[in-house]
Formats: structure tokens, C-alpha cells, sequence
């Protein structure tokens, strides 16, 4: 039996701190594959240890954390001192590194690019001089996103020689391309990183972590396997696809995983009637109580539209509320949640305007509803124009609710159009990133629910479906095993 040793580097975990996705992937992936038993990996145990840095939210968190040490990071104008702690969530030992970027009242990303920029690469160099001191040498370093980036290029730049790293091999993962860290070139000198030679690279990525990461990481790893063979396309590589194309071997998707036992139907606490695949009547009271909570009036012949989502072009709202507006069949409901832009936020309040009866719009951000709104919603419009992974399609299928999805990146690789795949069909895809495309797609899916016994299958197929994070920490800890040798 062998062990691999895997430090895993994040800018937020759940249950620590969690403001997006990335919270999410961290706090559940390092568990799942501390769990991997020897026999399911083919003799081998994944020791996995996380590393965050010591945000202001987490101190509030874990006031008792354990102080280890001391420590200094070497710069330009001097050392910097930094502290690190320990703590411990979900069975993994979780690191937190404290310095002077990450003080009591710094958020976890700071709106200036300047200054949360120059933060995490402080902290992307104090990982490796903290694993140093503690004398814990990981086989993986797994970083995420540009928060991190910076740690694989210093790998192979500033630490190249360093004999303490000789033989640790890199990961990055991707959750989502276009963010890539601009705004701490001034950190480069301080703490002696060289810009970029390398010729792919695009004259302005050559001091921006995670276009370095992408460079220089002994793999990269996209959050879903079609987003994989996204980022190497002009559409969704930002300039960087010539660069992914040539790495086009160390590039793989493994789609993110979903907590199975906190997203679950049968003992969600959130919910007024738990049901499961097996009791899927008792699911209709759930869509019942969520109109009544939104003076709509119950029919069990309309199906409820929901849309959960951040309010941005990315996600698509433009064209859900433009398809909603356009749709020729007006037999439905919807209840459009969340918050972001305010043109989109406006446009959402104007359609509950435009159509009373049947429209409602809660402009906020509402974890507890988002449940009830899954376990009661009949179809989610998911239109983003990408999604590197996504949960939200997930969690709908897990509490019955079929999503209308565009088909992009992991969206397309969770989610059979029930059209196109009759036998195995667990949702409806479009692909023009259109508001025509979405009407039409809808429409599909208003003459499947109009077939009971049809809805009911596409929805027990969906509510069956494995999206555990088991699956996914099995594909990483292979990978781990081929980068390992």
C-alpha cells in the first residue's frame, strides 16, 4: 500500500469561509478523498491536507484555532512575517496562514485588484515557506484558480533549486477561466518572481497568476470535461487557448461533485414535506406551499419555472427573462431568485410587473428558499452562456426538479436531453446562446410536463443519479497516481 501526500491550496473552504463555488469544491473534495479506501484506489491512501489563508471570517469561525509557528517570507524589502495555525473540518487538518494582508477586518477578496492581487500572492509564497518550516513535503500541490496559481510558478522559478520541493508535482484546477488575478504585478519583484519568457504566453498574462499556473502546472484540471475542451477554443480561452492547446496533454476535466447527504429531499430540514424518489407524490405539497408563499395560485396543471441564480450576462438571466417574455405558450409559473447586476435585477422586477398572476421576483440572496424553491420548482432554467460546472442543475435533479439547461461545459456533462436521449433523458439542453433558442427548448419541456407519466420518469431518472463526490476524488486520486509515478 502506498500513501500520497496532497496539500491542497484554496482561497475559501466550506465550512470555514465559502463565498462561491470554490468553497464548495474545497471543503468537499479534500474530505471525499481522505475517505478513499485502499481497496476502491487500487492499494493507495490519499493523505490530504488543506491550506486557506487565516481570513477574518474563519478567525470568528474558529476562534481556538491551534497556533503552530512563526514564520518569515522572504522579500525584496525584507522579510514578511507570518503566522500559521491549525484546525481541523469534515476529518482533514486545514492550515491557516495569518499575515499582514490577511488582517481581522480584510475580506476574503478585496474589491481593489491591487491589493487582493498582491494578498494572495503573499500567501501563495508563504504556503511554500510554511511547508518548509512545518517539514511536511507533499507528493501534490494541488492549487486553485489564480488565488494560488502563484505557488506552481514559483515552484518552478524561485524555488527550482530549492532541494527541500525536489520531486513535488503540480496541479491546477480551473473553476473559472476569465478570472485570472491581474492586479499584483507590483508583487513580482518583491518577492523575486521573473515574468514569463514563455512565447505562448500573451504579453499581458506575464505577471498574472493564472495565466503562470497554466504555464508551469504538471497539470491542469477543468471542473468538467467539457470545460476542458472549452478553454482551448477562442470563445472560452480569453487569449490563452493557443497557450492550452500546446499543453493540450496535461489538460483534463473531472466534473465537481455534490454533497449527497446535505442535499438531500428525504432530511432536508429546510423543507415543510420531505419526499424522496420513492414517495414523489408527496412532492407536489412542497410546490403547493412555495405558491401560497408567493400569493400564486396553486394549479397543479401549470408547471413552476424557477430561476437561482446570480444575476450576471454570464449566467444567462438576460435571456431567461427575454424567452419568458417571448414564450408563445404562457400555461406556467415562474419565481426568479437571486442578485447581482441591477439592469438584470430591474429587468426580473419588471417582468413580475408585466405579468402578475404568474411572475414573482425575489431580488436577494436566500439559501433557505433556493431549497424550498428546488423541491417545489417543476423545471430550472439554467441559460448560462458558460458554466464551467455548475451545481445548481445537480441540486435540482436531486429534489425532483428537471433543468432546462444550455449546453456548455458541465451542464452538457450532467444533464440528457430527454429528447434526444428518450431511454436515459434527464433534462432539456438548447445551445445558441439565444433568448429564441431557451423559448424553444421550453417549449419541450411544457409539452413533456403536459405527459405526467413522462415528467415523472425524467424526474425519477434525475433524483437516481450519482453525483457524490466519491466519483470525483476516485479521478483525482488516479491522477495524483500517474503524476506520482
Amino acid at each position: 500500500m502506498t500513501k500520497i501526500k496532497v496539500l491542497f491550496l484554496a482561497s475559501e473552504a466550506d465550512p470555514l469561509v465559502k463565498v462561491g463555488g470554490l468553497g464548495d469544491v474545497a471543503g468537499s473534495l479534500p474530505p471525499a478523498l481522505a475517505r478513499l479506501s485502499a481497496e476502491k484506489t487500487g492499494g493507495t491512501t490519499i493523505d490530504v491536507r488543506t491550506v486557506i489563508p487565516f481570513h477574518a471570517a474563519v478567525r470568528k469561525k474558529v476562534p481556538g484555532a491551534e497556533f503552530l509557528f512563526d514564520f518569515a517570507v522572504p522579500a525584496a524589502d525584507g522579510p514578511l512575517q507570518a503566522q500559521a495555525f491549525r484546525t481541523e473540518a469534515n476529518g482533514v487538518t486545514i492550515y491557516l496562514i495569518a499575515g499582514e494582508p490577511f488582517g481581522p477586518e480584510a475580506p476574503v477578496y478585496s474589491p481593489d485588484a491591487a491589493v487582493g492581487g498582491q494578498a494572495y500572492i503573499f500567501f501563495s509564497m508563504a504556503v511554500l515557506e510554511f511547508i518548509k518550516k512545518l517539514g511536511w513535503k507533499p507528493d501534490i500541490l494541488h492549487a486553485n484558480d489564480w488565488h494560488t496559481a502563484i505557488s506552481v510558478y514559483a515552484l518552478k522559478t524561485v524555488y527550482a533549486a530549492d532541494p527541500f520541493f525536489k520531486g513535488v508535482r503540480s496541479v491546477l484546477g480551473v473553476h473559472n477561466l476569465p478570472f485570472m488575478g491581474a492586479g499584483g504585478e507590483a508583487a513580482f519583484e518583491r518577492y523575486g518572481l521573473p515574468p514569463s519568457r514563455y512565447p505562448l504566453m500573451p504579453w499581458w498574462g506575464r505577471k498574472v497568476p493564472l495565466p503562470l499556473g497554466l504555464q508551469t502546472a504538471d497539470r491542469i484540471v477543468a471542473v468538467s470535461e467539457t470545460y476542458a475542451q472549452e478553454i482551448m477554443t477562442p470563445e472560452y480561452g480569453y487569449g490563452l487557448e493557443p497557450m492550452l492547446i500546446a499543453r493540450r496533454k496535461s489538460v483534463t476535466g473531472i466534473v465537481n461533485g455534490l454533497d449527497m447527504e446535505a442535499w438531500d429531499p428525504l432530511t432536508d430540514g429546510d423543507l415543510k414535506v420531505n419526499f424522496s424518489v420513492d414517495t414523489l407524490e408527496k412532492r407536489q405539497q412542497n410546490k403547493t406551499i412555495l405558491l401560497n408563499e408567493f400569493s400564486l395560485h396553486p394549479d397543479p396543471r401549470l408547471p413552476l419555472l424557477i430561476l437561482i441564480s446570480r444575476m450576471d450576462q454570464q449566467k444567462g438571466v438576460d435571456l431567461a427573462v427575454e424567452a419568458l417574455e417571448q414564450s408563445s405558450i404562457k400555461d406556467w409559473q415562474a419565481i426568479l431568485l437571486g442578485t447581482g447586476n441591477p439592469d438584470l435585477e430591474e429587468a426580473c422586477r419588471r417582468l413580475e410587473r408585466d405579468y402578475p398572476d404568474r411572475i414573482r421576483a425575489a431580488i436577494r440572496f436566500d439559501g433557505k428558499l433556493s431549497r424550498r424553491m428546488y423541491a417545489g420548482g417543476d423545471i430550472l432554467l439554467m441559460p448560462s452562456r458558460y458554466e464551467p460546472c455548475g451545481l445548481a442543475q445537480m441540486m435540482a435533479m436531486r429534489y425532483g426538479c428537471v433543468p432546462l439547461a444550455r449546453a456548455t461545459g458541465g451542464l452538457q456533462d450532467t444533464i440528457l436531453d430527454a429528447d434526444q436521449d428518450a431511454a436515459h433523458g434527464t433534462g432539456f439542453l438548447f445551445k445558441p446562446a439565444t433568448a429564441v433558442a431557451l423559448a424553444e427548448a421550453l417549449e419541450r419541456a411544457l409539452a413533456a410536463y403536459a405527459n405526467a407519466a413522462r415528467w415523472k420518469t425524467i424526474q425519477a431518472r434525475g433524483m437516481a443519479l450519482d453525483f457524490s463526490w466519491e466519483k470525483s476524488a476516485l479521478k483525482y486520486a488516479e491522477l495524483y497516481q500517474e503524476l506520482s509515478g
